[in-house]
């Protein structure tokens, strides 16, 4: 029995069914999709969060945020926000480990059926009180039971509503100490 490393292991079982799969695509392509979105209303100069829900093809897998080996493509969420609109923190599942018959003794970190991703926006407190949309892209790469398929992008839009929220607070100046006549 040859010995090997485990990463070693895993590239060498992996790329086969990876060119395999670049060669003799399927049908039909796995696809994820990006579930309805509510509106979210997030009040101006606060920070609000809006959950996304992504659901992978019943039969597939995509890799985690954090996949268990370097080579392995992450799924990730990359989005651009209007003007005096800041993304801040994107949050991740933690993946399932799962094995596959394509190498059974290691576990992969992976999303599969409906998983959510957390999204931190924050309208800037000059932004006017509007409804507003956030465009993005979900790369991320499939698999099955037996092969990878190479790594597309999903489009992703979803509406915030930006509200006024109460006016800042004014501090009266400071009174003079001296006495006026």
């Amino acid at each position: 029995m040859r010995y090997c490393a485990a990463k070693t292991c895993l590239l060498a079982a992996l790329l086969p069914v990876l060119l395999l799969a670049q060669e003799f695509p399927s049908q039909r392509p796995p696809s994820v999709k990006l579930l309805p979105t509510p509106i979210t209303n997030i009040t101006r100069g606060k920070p609000g969060n809006v959950t996304l829900r992504f659901e992978v093809e019943r039969g597939y897998h995509v890799n985690s945020n954090t996949p268990s080996a370097e080579f392995l493509i992450p799924t990730a969420l990359k989005l651009t926000a209007p003007t005096d609109i800041v993304i801040g923190r994107i949050t991740y599942p933690q993946g399932q480990e799962m094995s596959f018959e394509f190498a059974p003794e290691e576990k992969l970190s992976v999303y599969s059926g409906e998983f959510k991703v957390g999204v931190t926006v924050r309208p800037l407190a000059g932004v006017i009180a509007a409804r507003y949309a956030i465009h993005g892209q979900l790369k991320y790469q499939a698999c099955d039971k037996a092969a990878c398929y190479p790594p597309k992008q999903l489009a992703v839009d979803f509406p915030i509503q930006v509200l006024k929220g109460p006016p800042p607070a004014r501090r009266n100046p400071a009174q003079s100490p001296h006495i006026h006549r």
